[in-house]
């Protein structure tokens, strides 16, 4: 089945499509532009979903659910909102047979119409801060799309809240932003970059945007999330205002924030390989398959100790491995397939850990256990596969990271001169640390010359004097510049 798929080097986006294919993520859809997310992929998507849900309710947030479809006049209140937005907009105009008196939006975000109830719900600094964030669907009507990755439908989450003060705003987005980070490389095992985003690719109507950025494997960033202040810019277009505590009135400061089904395409491009998908273990929806070896007399009683071993994994404390519950195990006795076979099968789909038992363990009181992201194999006491196991998913979750952290070392260059950027870009790709002069007019300059954006500003970026790549202009940091999705 793996022999089947494109190679990294032969085509990375072939690649990357055939992982989709092969591991049965997800399925293109008849719909122009949408994608059906199959059961394996959505699996990993629910992981995601279960533990942001918990960090953010951590953090003191409460799910709520907004209507899909927004008022026309809604998205023109906020007027750069709507310049943002206009070209990827799905507009409903006839509904019940009949033209409507006023359209409709398909939601591209709800900045918009959760305004219009937070102007309802928030009266008083008694009703601050309001902290809620919705799981939903949204549509963007894009041109070029790729599953996962840039699709006119996909699955997010979009945190809205409101503050007193921009102190306190500024305060969730940044809380917000280091939410993400923690979730990106604890949970995703990839390295981020935080950052703050120039006013030309700030989101839609923000006064600031604050993002994470990931490395995929071919040398291009990926937008992992963002954060949003959006100051007083909604509240005043939907008279969102509260009486302070000294009595007078005044505009709430607001933030949103937001991560995608893109993380699924993230986790793809950071950590698989030519054989298939790799799953860092605690997002695994199957973090160990048993595969029972053999035919004739000796395969009852191997598949009768596979299933008792896997109920002894099941019950073993996991907390080392930090999977935020009891091990997934699947026994695969189907005795239709042969043992290769299911080797690359559960290979593709990514599983963590493998353990093969034949007759020739079980008189041996052992198993080979064969780890995903490595490939080592090695025989292990079957009293002493439970606890092994739990180590190992320790430690392909921490070799994942290690190898994604060495990945981006490697592949973050700094330039002085626009010919070195250009050559690294072309020869070398990843992340180019390089000076701009801070002008928009300079960054669309490069953008068209190179295909090149600044992904960030990064937020720990030190002063250094130097000059612009380009211009030779004063520059007093180096920011983050790279091709990306």
């Amino acid at each position: 089945m793996a022999e089947r798929m494109t190679t990294r080097e032969q085509d990375f986006s072939a690649w990357y499509l055939d992982i989709i294919q092969h591991a049965k993520l997800a399925d293109y859809s008849p719909v122009k532009g949408c994608m059906v997310i199959r059961p394996n992929g959505y699996a990993i998507w629910e992981k995601i979903q279960k533990t942001l849900d918990g960090m953010f309710k951590d953090t003191g947030h409460s799910n709520a659910y907004f209507p899909l479809l927004i008022p026309e006049s809604f998205i023109k209140r906020e007027a750069e909102h709507v310049e943002g937005f206009a070209p990827e907009l799905a507009v409903v105009t006839r509904a019940g047979g009949k033209e409507l008196e006023e359209s409709y939006v398909v939601r591209p975000t709800s900045e918009t119409i959760i305004n219009s109830m937070f102007s309802k719900w928030v009266q008083s600094y008694r009703d601050l801060p309001l902290l809620i964030n919705q799981w939903a669907n949204v549509m963007r009507w894009e041109l070029r799309t790729r599953p996962f990755l840039r699709t006119t439908e996909f699955l997010w989450q979009e945190g809205h809240t409101c503050h007193e003060t921009e102190e306190g705003a500024m305060e969730e987005t940044m809380k917000m932003l280091h939410v993400y980070r923690e979730f990106a490389e604890e949970y995703l095992a990839i390295p981020v970059v935080c950052g703050r985003k120039t006013d030309s690719e700030r989101f839609a109507g923000a006064v600031e945007t604050f993002c994470i950025e990931a490395l995929m494997q071919d040398g291009r960033a990926l937008q992992a999330g963002t954060s949003h202040y959006l100051g007083q810019n909604f509240a005043r277009a939907f008279g969102t205002e509260f009486q302070t505590k000294d009595g007078n009135l005044d505009f709430v400061h607001q933030t949103s924030w937001g991560v995608s089904t893109r993380l699924v395409g993230a986790l793809i491009m950071a950590h698989s390989d030519d054989k298939g998908l790799v799953i860092p273990p605690r997002l695994a929806p199957i973090h160990v398959v048993i595969i029972p070896i053999g035919k004739g007399d000796g395969r009852e009683a191997v598949v009768k100790h596979s299933k008792m071993l896997a109920d002894k994994i099941r019950s073993w404390p996991a907390q080392k491995a930090g999977l935020g519950g009891p091990i997934a195990v699947v026994v695969d006795d189907d005795d239709t397939k042969s043992p290769g076979w299911k080797f690359n099968e559960w290979e593709v789909k990514g599983v963590p850990i493998r353990i093969e038992l034949g007759p020739k363990d079980l008189a041996k009181d052992q198993a080979v256990l064969a780890r995903r992201d490595i490939g080592e194999k090695e025989a292990v006491a079957l009293n002493d596969v439970a606890a092994k196991v739990v180590d190992l998913l320790a430690s392909v979750q921490e070799s994942l990271y290690a190898r994604a952290v060495k990945f981006r070392e490697d592949h973050t260059t700094d330039v002085e001169s626009y010919d070195e950027f250009k050559a690294v870009l072309d020869k070398k790709g990843g992340f180019v640390r390089a000076h701009w002069d801070g002008t928009a007019e300079t960054e669309a300059a490069i953008k068209e010359e190179t295909k090149a954006t600044i992904r960030c500003i990064p937020l720990d970026a030190a002063e250094e004097e130097g000059v612009c790549i380009k211009t030779r202009a004063p520059s007093k940091r180096k920011i983050f510049f790279a091709r990306a999705y």
